[in-house]
């Protein structure tokens, strides 16, 4: 191929294709991604206070410059296998409904540029209600990144249940 071509093509996808920018995280040996929109922060594991009688994904909550936000473990909520905590462990921050939680992710590896035209839809055997969650594949060199809504990892049941952690730490104070 000529390098014409290759500049031609280039031009072609930066033309049709719009890039989507991901917060790459892992969970195990998994990769996943995103949107850099929806992340608020990323901050490094802290003493993260159990409630009493929560569901089992929820970690507890923690004080972040005087506001209390809810902490979700993603490998609890994903059913993986429990992992001792590492320096590498991160605390990402997103909102769901105007409430900030927090989401224990095993590392967070970059922040990557992934065109659209490398994004796949869910594969009709992942697709469904109950994992709605996932937006898509990207296919980024030999990898594949399990694209992620965080606001709607939680159900709206979850998300009521959070809601009711967050006034009985309230009340604690």
């Amino acid at each position: 191929m000529s390098s014409n071509q290759n500049t031609h093509e280039d031009t072609t996808k930066r033309e049709t294709g719009h890039e989507r920018q991901i917060v790459a995280f892992c969970l195990g040996s998994e990769t996943y991604g995103v949107d850099i929109q929806k992340v608020r922060e990323i901050i490094p594991i802290q003493k993260i206070v159990p409630v009493p009688r929560a569901p089992d994904f929820v970690e507890g909550i923690i004080n972040l410059r005087g506001k209390v936000i809810a902490v979700l473990d993603l490998r609890k909520h994903f059913g993986f296998e429990k992992k001792e905590p590492t320096p590498e462990q991160r605390i990402v921050l997103t909102e769901s409904d105007g409430e900030r939680i927090g989401i224990i992710v095993d590392s967070v590896s970059s922040v990557l540029r992934i065109s659209e035209n490398s994004i796949e839809p869910p594969a009709s055997v992942i697709a469904g209600d109950e994992v709605d969650y996932i937006q898509g594949i990207a296919k980024v060199n030999d990898s594949l990144i399990v694209l992620l809504d965080l606001t709607r990892i939680i159900s709206d049941a979850e998300r009521r249940t959070l809601k009711q952690v967050d006034l009985a730490s309230a009340l604690v104070k």
